[in-house]
């Protein structure tokens, strides 16, 4: 009995439940049905007809003109606002279509454009960045035997001084680019040629400087600056001796050439006239030899020549001079003349000299049966063919 009163009760709240659940769902449904009826009848209460109305207006007799245009404009107002909508969503359409999708116009602005500035070309002196390569400035030999080496390059780096192929000595350019080298020990008497070379061993000075100290001071000695165009003197000889400039031997040959040879300054030059007859110039070697061949026709015997031989500075300038005066001798009639080789020759020179042309140089060395043209040697003996021409 217990159990099946359990079992009803059980059974009879469940079914209370389902029909709250029911009823509570009808509610809400009724509910919403009658929302829907009040949004529907908001929406259409100016364009629905009156059911009233209607049925009122079948027994009414039917409207004059007056009434039936009040109705037609009233009818017609009921729809003010879908006309309105309309009307919106056309002016919006309007507005879409050419209004905004119309591109703006702005004024472009264009800045003033400046007048061209011719800039100038720099140059060394303008910009250190355009200086590649180190340069020199001055090179001076004092008093005391010592140098003075000053010159420029990039501001901030590294730069050797080389002399005679050794660095001797690393500095540092300034700001603005600038260099001084000044040893206090003395160079000994001679020839030094003097490079500069960056920090890099291919950054090299595209001059050289050649100084000559003379052993009697730096009043005889000589610094010049070797470019590809030439020499440039930077200090010349304030006084020299005389054996600054010595003619040591004058060939006169059977074929109407002069050649004299001699010691002088080394890399300045020397010229040679006969009778104010300029006949040409000549290089001194780094050991002071010179040599110098020039035509000068057939000579009178027994007649008296004038012979001049002038030392020049870089810039031309005579800075010695020895005249010569001799009387020509009877000629002997010797086909060949004798030459003693001296430090720094070479055969296309001696050829030069005595037989115009230094492509000549196989004739003298097959006459002194030379087996390598380009090796002879101090003191060697050479006899040149004067006529140029090897007897079989």
């Amino acid at each position: 009995m217990a159990n099946n009163n359990t079992i009803g009760k059980t059974k009879r709240s469940t079914d209370d439940l389902i029909n709250d659940a029911v009823a509570q769902q009808n509610a809400w449904m009724e509910n919403r049905r009658n929302f829907a009826r009040r949004f529907l009848k908001s929406l259409n209460i100016f364009a629905r007809p009156n059911p009233k109305q209607e049925n009122q207006n079948i027994n009414v007799p039917a409207p004059d003109a007056n009434v039936r245009e009040t109705r037609r404009r009233g009818g017609i107002l009921s729809y003010w606002f879908p006309i309105l909508c309309g009307i919106i969503v056309i002016v919006i359409a309007i507005w879409v279509m050419f209004v905004q999708t119309r591109p703006i116009q702005v004024p472009a602005v264009v800045p003033p454009v400046p007048e061209p500035v011719v800039q100038p070309v720099a140059t060394k002196s303008d910009a250190n960045d355009e200086i590649t390569v180190p340069t020199f400035d001055i090179v001076r030999i004092e008093p005391a035997g010592t140098i003075v080496v000053a010159g420029r390059w990039m501001a901030d780096k590294n730069i050797s001084i080389v002399i005679n192929g050794a660095i001797v000595a690393t500095g540092r350019t300034d700001a603005n680019g600038e260099f001084v080298y000044a040893p206090h020990r003395a160079l000994e008497p001679g020839n030094y040629t003097i490079s500069l070379r960056g920090a890099s061993p291919d950054v090299k000075s595209n001059e050289n400087v050649f100084i000559y100290i003379s052993p009697r001071g730096y009043k005889n000695s000589v610094s010049l600056l070797m470019t590809d165009d030439g020499s440039t003197l930077l200090q010349a000889p304030s006084l020299l001796s005389d054996d600054d400039l010595i003619v040591s031997k004058i060939d006169y040959l059977d074929s109407g050439r002069i050649v004299v040879s001699g010691d002088a300054l080394p890399r300045l030059r020397v010229s040679l006239s006969l009778d104010d007859k300029y006949l040409g110039v000549a290089r001194v070697s780094d050991y002071k030899h010179f040599g110098l061949g020039a035509d000068v026709g057939d000579l009178v015997p027994g007649r008296e020549y004038n012979l001049t031989v002038r030392l020049h500075d870089g810039d031309g300038r005579t800075v010695a001079q020895v005249a010569h005066t001799f009387t020509m001798p009877e000629m002997t009639g010797d086909d060949d003349t004798y030459y003693t080789v001296r430090r720094g020759d070479c055969l296309w020179i001696i050829a030069r000299n005595f037989l115009r042309r230094g492509v000549l140089f196989s004739i003298i060395a097959e006459k002194n049966n030379i087996e390598n043209p380009d090796l002879i040697f101090p003191q060697q003996l050479l006899q040149i063919p004067v006529s140029g021409k090897i007897e079989k």
